[in-house]
């Protein structure tokens, strides 16, 4: 049985099979190693305070924001390129290499030069060249899990993540213990990102090899042209999360960044579910899209959406009802400022969610540009809408901008999306919706009792897919039957 599993999880065998397996090692490496993250954010956003976290958080979303020039899709396209042209992949990855370190001296240069300019709050100004070196290594190391992805090999790229992210957390207890500042935290984020992508260095040696001899100067052009468009979802992605935080330090104060920044980081562990999904998924919908299998392609699709909107739903409506009681358990009393918004970036589950996969779906289909008006309507219509209710109403006014432009620069990915491929999404909600309004109205009844948020949580979620069971739910049966036939197989 050993064995099988062993099989099972380590080697590519079916579609399907194959795509579980990337789940399964994606959804682990990224979920474990968040979560370990996650407790080291908890315990620094109480022991810094509010204001000491709205720095640390601030300097973090401008790097992030500079970070994002360093990639401009190149990670995606090594990906893509790998799965149509494996003869090339060597000459891709090592010419992506050299201009990635490229772009990292330049952006690295503009922020050392002009840490104090940016930095519109001042005590985010010294933290600057740790978290600069911070993005460089996640940057570096995310250029060796898109060749894991290239490969499907998930596996590789989970193991990474998670010792990436545990030396982080260890590294922030311990220097945190000695010196309670944003400083520490910003040297422990450093550290544990350069044991990270030693680690990676390591283990994807093989492909790394010989990276001057197969540099291909040719390639350069056509990889910039190529990989721009890709990188206009990625862009998108940071000037959603990294606007608000900017434009709550140009306009309020450090401490409402803290606030903002609490709620916004749960929300964001959920984003990584479709992430991952689709993700996975990629390397198969790039296939039947080369090989013209259109029916393979919109049936991929469909079942890829019909999981992410099963886990959307109630996850969304759960974050509005208990957005209190988490805010506190997560971050204590001090941060119930926090709850409002948390409530209303909850909301984004529900248009996240589903156009994680589509986005990655028009990359499949070679319709990158389409990225162009959905970026610029991101863009703009977020600087616009918080620039009109941040001074108003503050955090609240940040997270509703998000809303807002989501449904607009998402409404005109879904027409462009239409145009391309006949995919469904409101048809598969039959079942979804009924089944969360039940678990919902079973999770406020035991919330009653004076039952505890974690026992609420996991008793509503068997509950959910309990029903869903019951009720024979397609994408729940068939995505479970896998697993099925897999144990079946092993006793």
């Amino acid at each position: 049985m050993t064995e099988k599993i062993k099989s099972f999880l380590f080697e590519n065998k079916t579609l399907r099979q194959t795509v579980v397996k990337n789940v399964f090692w994606l959804f682990s490496g990224q979920m474990i190693g968040r979560l370990l993250r996650a407790a080291v954010v908890v315990y620094a956003a109480r022991i810094l305070g509010a204001e000491g976290w709205g720095a640390f958080s601030y300097a973090l979303s401008l790097a992030a924001f500079l970070s994002i020039f360093s990639d401009i899709g190149i990670n995606a396209l090594i990906t893509k390129e790998a799965v149509k042209k494996p003869e090339l992949k060597n000459r891709y990855l090592a010419t992506a290499f050299f201009i990635k370190l490229g772009l990292l001296a330049i952006i690295v240069a503009t922020a050392a030069l002009f840490a104090d300019r940016l930095a519109a709050v001042k005590e985010a100004a010294a933290l600057m060249p740790l978290i600069i070196l911070v993005f460089a290594f996640d940057s570096l190391r995310d250029l060796g899990a898109a060749v894991a992805r290239a490969n499907e090999k998930m596996e590789l790229e989970a193991g990474i993540g998670i010792f990436t992210n545990a030396a982080i957390v260890a590294c922030g207890f311990a220097f945190l213990f000695f010196d309670q500042t944003a400083f520490a935290l910003a040297a422990a984020y450093a550290v544990g990102s350069g044991a990270g992508l030693a680690a990676a260095a390591y283990l994807l040696r093989e492909n790394f090899q010989n990276l001057r001899r197969n540099f291909d100067r040719s390639l350069v052009k056509p990889i910039m042209l190529s990989a721009w468009p890709f990188g206009l979802m990625g862009v998108m992605g940071a000037l959603m999360i990294n606007t608000d935080i900017l434009m709550l330090g140009w306009l309020r104060s450090a401490a409402e960044v803290g606030y903002y920044s609490a709620a916004q980081k749960p929300v964001q562990l959920l984003y990584v579910l479709p992430t991952l999904l689709a993700t996975s998924v990629f390397p198969a919908l790039s296939r039947f899209a080369k090989d013209g299998n259109k029916k393979a392609a919109e049936k991929t699709l469909g079942e890829t959406l019909g999981v992410v909107l099963l886990l959307a739903v109630p996850l969304a409506a759960g974050g509005v009802l208990f957005g209190n009681e988490i805010i506190n358990l997560l971050f204590g009393d001090s941060y119930a400022a926090a709850a409002a918004s948390f409530k209303l970036l909850m909301l984004t589950v529900l248009i996240v969610f589903p156009f994680a996969v589509i986005g990655n779906a028009i990359f499949a289909y070679d319709r990158q540009k389409q990225f162009l008006g959905f970026v610029a309507l991101g863009a703009g219509g977020n600087f616009v809408f918080n620039l009109l209710l941040i001074p108003r109403f503050g955090i609240e006014g940040a997270a509703a901008a998000t809303i807002i432009t989501q449904l607009i620069s998402n409404g005109y990915l879904w027409i462009k999306m239409k145009k391309i491929s006949d995919v469904r999404v409101f048809s598969r909600l039959k079942k979804i919706l009924p089944a969360s309004a039940l678990a919902l109205a079973a999770a406020v009844f035991l919330k009653q009792t004076g039952a505890g948020l974690p026992a609420v949580i996991a008793f509503t979620a068997l509950f959910y897919f309990a029903l869903l069971y019951l009720w024979k739910e397609e994408i729940l049966l068939k995505t479970a039957g896998i697993f099925l036939v897999f144990f079946q197989k092993t006793r």
